[in-house]
C-alpha cells in the first residue's frame, strides 16, 4: 500500500508541475530572443556564406588600446578604375551576388581575352569564366583580373579580427587607354571620385542589412578618434587612400610638368573633402611630382612601356649614392604583346646592374605637394617613391618631426625603417606566403620592439599582384578547420560561396575571406608571437594617424636671431650675409669664403630648450661638419658630428639641452666652393 501511495503522489506532482508550467507559459509569454548584433537581419538571398560563429571582439584592452589587425593597403573598388572593364566582378551589387560575381563578358567562352593576365602573368589567360555559383577557376591566388573583395569575404575577415582597412582608390590612365575594353573615361581623378562614392555606397548597402544608417559593421572614418569609436563597437574602420600615377593631373611629358601649384592645392582640398587621409604622390610612372621605384620582372617591362606612352621617356637610371637601391629592371627579352604597345620605331632600353637608382627624385612641385599634405595633416605613402625621392621626403619629415609617413606594402627600402619609426610612422609587409612573412617579421622584430610598435600587412587585393599560394592539402602542418580566431572570440570554418568551398591549405589566399586563414597559417608555422604583433597593428596605425592629426609646425627659434660668421663670400649685386640663413626665406643664403675651416654662429637672445637643428644646404655643402651648442658663447658642446654629408636637408636630433648659442662648424667642403646655407632651423621638439 505504501508503495502504491508513493506512486500516486508522484503522478499527481508531475501533473501539477505540468499544469503550473503551462499556466506560467500562457500567462507570461517569453520575449523572442533578439539576433546577435553582428548578424544581419536582411541579408540578400542567395548570398555567400561567412563560415564564422561567435562574437566579434569589442572595446579596448586593459591599457585602453585597440586590438586587431590592420590591412594598410587594399583596393576594394579597383573594378571601377582602368576604364571599368579590366577587373571582373564587383564588391557589392543591388542585384545581389549573381550580378556582383559574374565574369567579364569578353572573357567568354574560355578566358582567352583576359589580356592583362596574359601580359603580366604569362600563360594563355584561359580559364573557366563562370563565377556564381560554380567558381571553378576564380577567384584564385594567382588570378589578377577577378574580384577578390566581395563584401561578404571582407565581412569574414572582420569577424576574424581585422579592425582597420585602408581602401586605396586606384587607377591608371595609360593602362585604361591601351586596354581594348572600357566603358568610361580614362581620367584618373574622375575615377577616384567614383571609387570614393562607391565606397560610401557599399557602407549604405551593408547598413541596410542591419536596419539602417550607421548600423552596419563597415564604417568609413575620417579621423583617428572616429576610428577608435568604431573599433570599440567591434566594427571595421575603413580609411580612404589614393594610389594613382597622375594625381591632380600632375603628369609630366618630356620632362614638362602638366600641373602647377594651384592644381595641387585644388586637388588636395578635393581629396580631403572626399574623406581621403593617405596619399601616394607617385605610382608606377615618373610624374611631375616624383620619380618612382621600379617594378621588376615582366611587369616592370610592361610598366616601363607604359611610362613611355605616358611621359615620352623611359625610366633612366644612375649609380646609387648610398646603400639604398631601387628595384632592378629586367632585361627586355621576349615579352609577348610588347610590340603592340610601342611604336614600331621605338626600342626598350637596356639597363646596367650597377646603376639601380632612378635619376628622378622629388621635384619642386613634389615638395610643394608633400608640404601641402603636411599642412592638411594627411599621411604620406612612400612605397612607390624612388630612392632619391624617398630620401628627400624623409629629410623634410625629419626637419619638422612629421609622423605621418607610411610604408604600406613592402616597397620601401628597409634600410630606412628606423628613420620611419623614429618619426612615429608605420610600416607593414606585403601579404607574402606565411613562411616569408614570418621570416621578414622576425628580421624586423628587434627594431619594432625598440620602438614599441605593432605590425601590419598590406594585402593589395584587386591590385594586380599575386598572393600566397597553397602549401598543399597534404602539408604536414596544415591549418586545421575549424579553428579559433586570433582574437579568441570566434570560430572559423572553411568559407563557402555558391558551390565552392575554399581551404587555405589547398587554395592559398584566393580571396579576402581567407585573410584570417592566412593569419592562422602564420600562427601554425611561426607561433603566437607574430600574431600577437599583428593584433597590435591597428593600435600602432592609429597612433601614427593620431600623431599626424595633432602635428603642428614648431616655432623656428633661429628665425630673426642674431647671426655672425667666420667669413662671407662677396658678390657685387647681392649679399650672402649670415642673417640670410635665418631670415625665413629659402631663396636667400649665407655663403662663406672658399676654405674648409668656416663657421656660422647664432645667438637666440636667451636660453631655450632645444633638441633639433635643421640645415638646408645650398649647392655648396659640407661633407664634414659639427653642430655645437653653448649656454654662454664660450663653452661649446658638440651635439652632432657628420663625416659623410651630401647636401640637401639635414636634421640633427639630440637630448633636450638649454641653449642660447648654436654654431655650425664646417670641417671639410663637399665642393670646390665654400659653405652655403639657405636656412637654419632650431627647434624645441
Amino acid at each position: 500500500m505504501a508503495s502504491r501511495a508513493t506512486r500516486q503522489r508522484s503522478v499527481v506532482a508531475t501533473v501539477l508541475l505540468a499544469v503550473i508550467t503551462l499556466l506560467l507559459s500562457t500567462a507570461a509569454p517569453s520575449v523572442a530572443e533578439e539576433p546577435d548584433w553582428w548578424t544581419p537581419t536582411d541579408r540578400p538571398a542567395p548570398d555567400s556564406a561567412i563560415g564564422v560563429t561567435g562574437a566579434p571582439f569589442t572595446g579596448t584592452d586593459a591599457e585602453g588600446q585597440v586590438r586587431g589587425f590592420v590591412d594598410a593597403h587594399n583596393h576594394i573598388m579597383s573594378n571601377e578604375g582602368f576604364g571599368g572593364r579590366l577587373l571582373c566582378g564587383k564588391p557589392f551589387s543591388d542585384g545581389g551576388i549573381t550580378d556582383a560575381l559574374k565574369d567579364c563578358p569578353e572573357h567568354y567562352p574560355d578566358g582567352s581575352l583576359a589580356l592583362f593576365d596574359f601580359l603580366t602573368n604569362g600563360g594563355d589567360g584561359q580559364h573557366d569564366p563562370d563565377g556564381w555559383p560554380t567558381f571553378a577557376d576564380w577567384p584564385a591566388h594567382d588570378s589578377q583580373t577577378h574580384q577578390q573583395n566581395y563584401y561578404a569575404w571582407i565581412e569574414r575577415a572582420w569577424r576574424g579580427g581585422q579592425r582597420v582597412m585602408v581602401n586605396h582608390l586606384v587607377t591608371n590612365g595609360v593602362i585604361c587607354s591601351v586596354y581594348f575594353f572600357k566603358d568610361r573615361s580614362c581620367d584618373e581623378m574622375t575615377s577616384i571620385r567614383l571609387q570614393a562614392a562607391k565606397t560610401y555606397e557599399m557602407q549604405d548597402y551593408i547598413d541596410q542589412m542591419y536596419g539602417g544608417a550607421g548600423q552596419g559593421w563597415f564604417r568609413v572614418v575620417t579621423d583617428s578618434d572616429q576610428a577608435r569609436e568604431v573599433i570599440a563597437q567591434g566594427k571595421l574602420a575603413v580609411v580612404l587612400g589614393v594610389e594613382t600615377s597622375e594625381p591632380f593631373g600632375c603628369k609630366q611629358i618630356l620632362d614638362i610638368a602638366q600641373c602647377d601649384e594651384e592644381d595641387i592645392d585644388r586637388g588636395l582640398d578635393e581629396l580631403h573633402d572626399l574623406g581621403v587621409r593617405s596619399v601616394f604622390l607617385c605610382h608606377k610612372f615618373d610624374n611631375a611630382l616624383c620619380g618612382v621605384r621600379f617594378d621588376t620582372g615582366t611587369t616592370g617591362i610592361a610598366v616601363n612601356a607604359g611610362q613611355f606612352l605616358s611621359t615620352g621617356t623611359f625610366w633612366t637610371t644612375e649609380e646609387c649614392r648610398g646603400p639604398q637601391q631601387d628595384n632592378p629592371i629586367a632585361s627586355v627579352g621576349d615579352l609577348p604583346g610588347l610590340g603592340d604597345l610601342l611604336p614600331s620605331d621605338v626600342e626598350m632600353p637596356s639597363y646596367s646592374s650597377d646603376a639601380r637608382c632612378n635619376v628622378r627624385g622629388l621635384t619642386n612641385l613634389g615638395e610643394y605637394a608633400l608640404r601641402g599634405l603636411m599642412d592638411r595633416n594627411m599621411m604620406v605613402e612612400i612605397d612607390h617613391m624612388s630612392v632619391k625621392a624617398t630620401g628627400r621626403a624623409l629629410d623634410i619629415f625629419e626637419s619638422v618631426s612629421y609622423p605621418g609617413v607610411v610604408s604600406s606594402h613592402s616597397w620601401m627600402d628597409l634600410l630606412w625603417s628606423e628613420r620611419v619609426y623614429r618619426l612615429g610612422g608605420f610600416i607593414t609587409q606585403y601579404m607574402h606566403g606565411a613562411e616569408r612573412f614570418i621570416a621578414d617579421a622576425d628580421r624586423t622584430k628587434e627594431l619594432r620592439d625598440s620602438y614599441d610598435v605593432g605590425y601590419g600587412f598590406g594585402t593589395d587585393m584587386n591590385g594586380f599582384g599575386s598572393w600566397p599560394g597553397p602549401r598543399g592539402a597534404d602539408t604536414p602542418n596544415p591549418v586545421e578547420y575549424p579553428y579559433q580566431s586570433a582574437h579568441g572570440g570566434a570560430v572559423m570554418d572553411r568559407q563557402t560561396t555558391g558551390d565552392r568551398t575554399w581551404d587555405i591549405n589547398a587554395d592559398g589566399a584566393a580571396h579576402y575571406g581567407l585573410v584570417p586563414d592566412w593569419v592562422e597559417e602564420i600562427r601554425v608555422l611561426g607561433g603566437q608571437e607574430v600574431v600577437d604583433d599583428l593584433l597590435r597593428g591597428a593600435e600602432s596605425y592609429l597612433g601614427t594617424w593620431g600623431a599626424t592629426e595633432g602635428h603642428a609646425p614648431g616655432v623656428n627659434l633661429a628665425t630673426g636671431s642674431s647671426a655672425s660668421a667666420s667669413s662671407t663670400a662677396w658678390y657685387p649685386f647681392t649679399t650672402y650675409a649670415p642673417r640670410r640663413a635665418v631670415d625665413g626665406d629659402p631663396t636667400t643664403r649665407w655663403a662663406s669664403w672658399w676654405s674648409d675651416d668656416q663657421w656660422l654662429r647664432l645667438d637666440l637672445g636667451s636660453a631655450q630648450q632645444v633638441r633639433r637643428v635643421t640645415l638646408e644646404w645650398a649647392g655648396e655643402y659640407a661633407k664634414a661638419y659639427r653642430i655645437e651648442v653653448s649656454a654662454d658663447g664660450s663653452s661649446w658642446q658638440t651635439v652632432a658630428s657628420i663625416s659623410d654629408g651630401d647636401g640637401g636637408l639635414d636634421t640633427a636630433f639630440f637630448d633636450p639641452t638649454s641653449v642660447r648659442y648654436v654654431r655650425v662648424q664646417g670641417q671639410e667642403r663637399g665642393t670646390d666652393w665654400g659653405y652655403s646655407l639657405k636656412e637654419v632651423g632650431v627647434h624645441a621638439s
